[in-house]
């Protein structure tokens, strides 16, 4: 491949896009993306504001009003604080005829390679959830089969009534062993029946309890045990990201063309309160 063939805007792009498509837990509708504004670099910021509750007051005809009140407001920073990249090289004796469909693949399997770790790196944030809002603990997690696999999910959508989230756009994702709980269970609805667009998002294997159920085999877990089953709206998640730089190159040393990238991203918990955490393992005989 002629290096002054490579346009790394085209090759910036695809990436960028197969992430998107790939993500489960960083995907629209999962997280939110409101303030990602212009990510130029490691260690960039953007700042959220948010506004305290306004007080209403009751109106008697003829009387004045009360003095407006000063309204309160707090910040939370989302940090751009996660790069992570590739590089990977053809050698021109391998490269021969082949050396685009190569290329291509390569470039598919680093898309791949960086999406697993932002999602990874989303799933981790559960550990912010506010107090109250979870299910069992490392110390004691719920063990799960057919009997109460939807009854936990019917637990986890209480507390996020409770805490006045939105009902609509509920999600929960789930490691495959408690999905193929679930599919036991005839109040769940799976993915061909559920009859909504929903089932474009990555991952959907259907409905529950008010959730669109999400498969990922990254939920956090320990040691096969423990896993941390997350439940929340996409309000709970700020989520930025930026395909920063993608170069081809010729290594010094080598004979061989070689492409490296770099993907800066950073994710915030901004509403605690926006999210369950059931701890749980699969039951055993």
């Amino acid at each position: 491949m002629a290096l002054e063939n490579f346009i790394p805007e085209i090759w910036s792009a695809r990436l960028l896009m197969s992430l998107k498509k790939s993500l489960v837990y960083g995907q629209e509708g999962v997280v939110n993306r409101d303030y990602a504004g212009e990510i130029q670099q490691m260690g960039d910021t953007v700042r959220i504001n948010s506004i305290g509750p306004i007080t209403i007051g009751t109106y008697t005809k003829n009387t004045n009003i009360g003095d407006p009140e000063t309204l309160t407001d707090a910040q939370t920073v989302l940090t751009i604080d996660q790069a992570k990249y590739f590089n990977f090289q053809v050698d021109d004796i391998d490269k021969a005829q082949q050396n685009p469909k190569v290329m291509d693949a390569a470039m598919q399997e680093a898309a791949y390679a960086l999406r697993d770790a932002a999602d990874q790196y989303i799933a981790g944030l559960y550990t912010e959830v506010a107090t109250g809002n979870t299910i069992g603990s490392d110390a004691a997690p719920k063990e799960v089969d057919k009997t109460n696999a939807y009854e936990l999910l019917v637990d986890l959508a209480v507390i996020l009534t409770d805490a006045k989230v939105p009902t609509e756009g509920r999600w929960v994702v789930v490691p495959p062993w408690f999905y193929g709980t679930l599919l036991k269970d005839d109040r769940f609805i799976d993915a061909s029946r559920a009859g909504t667009t929903a089932g474009l998002r990555n991952g959907l294997v259907g409905m529950a309890a008010g959730f669109s159920v999400l498969q990922s085999h990254n939920v956090p877990n320990t040691g096969g045990a423990k896993y941390k089953i997350v439940a929340g709206h996409q309000v709970a998640i700020s989520y930025a990201e930026q395909i920063n730089k993608v170069e081809a190159y010729r290594p010094e040393k080598r004979f061989a063309d070689a492409v490296k990238g770099l993907h800066l991203y950073g994710a915030k918990l901004v509403r605690p309160s926006a999210i369950a955490v059931l701890t749980a393992n699969k039951k055993t005989a």
